[in-house]
């Protein structure tokens, strides 16, 4: 799928990048907290995921 998909990723940051070049730079830190908002909450919920199943699978030790 990566083989299939990487020219359109590509070409999107690239649209991202000029987008912010000739943007404000409020704009620029609007783009920035988007990706960080996009990044931090996957890995939240992977989190939350192993924490549940931890506690889970402590509760049946006991």
């Amino acid at each position: 799928m990566f083989i299939i998909f990487i020219k359109p990723a590509y070409s999107q940051c690239a649209m991202c990048k000029a987008v912010v070049e000739n943007g404000d730079v409020s704009m620029a830190e609007g783009v920035n907290n988007g990706i960080t908002y996009l990044m931090v909450f996957p890995y939240i919920l992977i989190g939350i995921l192993f924490f549940a199943i931890y506690r889970y699978k402590k509760q049946l030790k006991n």
